[in-house]
């Protein structure tokens, strides 16, 4: 027997899981109505860092968020993509609001989590991929940290472009991000001047996630300094018109169409 997992919808079973445990809703098993055991997201590192974390947060009403969260909803406009909607949790806060939102994610079993609670507009895909639907936004989120979905230098500009593609005149994207070098822990500092030697950004992950069986392909995640993702923005149709950075290491990059 091989020792890799099985490559699948390693965020869409996690998903399901968590809701499972959160409303006794589910395929799997449950005792008292909960599932037999923790739902536990495992990330791996290509160094070898193995990390564990539990995943109600992508579930949590808007009484659980982060301060973060909650000022980046209050500043969208207009049509929104909630891009990596996941199990929904922003999506449904702007619906109730009255809030046109599309949900926009990769994993087929997240869009069901996120459909069974409640989100009417959903689309499976990449940013990318949605660009041929013909679809337009005036404000892009990018929560969750998903600031990482930057990847790098080399992937950059072909997000910047294609949701400049989606955008309407005067767009926004309001991204969540992580500035990762105000550790002092020799695991992480010395991951990124390996990064560096390699020519990549000190903060560019190598990941897969894993749950139970299932394993995602090695993929790049960005954490990155304000400073670096400005750069990464010079020569794109968009400019960095706002840092929120109170809440430090995490802040709120926005960005406008130029």
């Amino acid at each position: 027997m091989s020792g890799e997992p099985t490559v699948g919808d390693v965020f869409g079973e996690m998903i399901r899981d968590a809701y499972a445990v959160s409303t006794g809703i589910g395929p799997r098993p449950l005792v008292g109505g909960r599932l037999p055991r923790p739902v536990i997201e495992i990330i791996e590192r290509d160094d070898g860092l193995v990390n564990g974390a539990p995943t109600e947060h992508y579930l949590d009403p808007p009484e659980r968020w982060q301060p973060y969260d909650h000022r980046a909803v209050d500043r969208v406009h207009g049509q929104v993509l909630d891009i990596g909607v996941g199990g929904g949790r922003i999506a449904l806060h702007l619906q109730e609001r009255g809030v046109p939102v599309t949900g926009l994610d990769t994993s087929i079993g997240a869009l069901r989590v996120s459909r069974h609670r409640g989100v009417r507009d959903l689309v499976l895909g990449t940013v990318d991929e949605h660009v041929a639907d013909g679809r337009r936004y005036d404000t892009f989120l990018l929560l969750g940290n998903n600031l990482g979905l930057f990847e790098g230098r080399e992937r950059a500009p072909a997000l910047l472009a294609a949701l400049a593609a989606l955008a309407r005149p005067g767009a926004q994207v309001i991204a969540h991000g992580t500035d990762p070098y105000g550790t002092t822990d020799p695991v992480h500092t010395g991951y990124h001047e390996r990064n560096r030697r390699r020519g990549r950004l000190g903060g560019q992950l190598r990941l897969r996630l894993r749950y139970r069986l299932l394993g995602t392909e090695w993929f790049d995640y960005l954490v990155c300094s304000v400073e670096e993702f400005a750069e990464l923005v010079q020569g794109s149709p968009w400019r960095l018109v706002d840092v929120d950075d109170r809440d430090h290491p995490y802040y709120l990059a926005t960005l406008r169409l130029a």
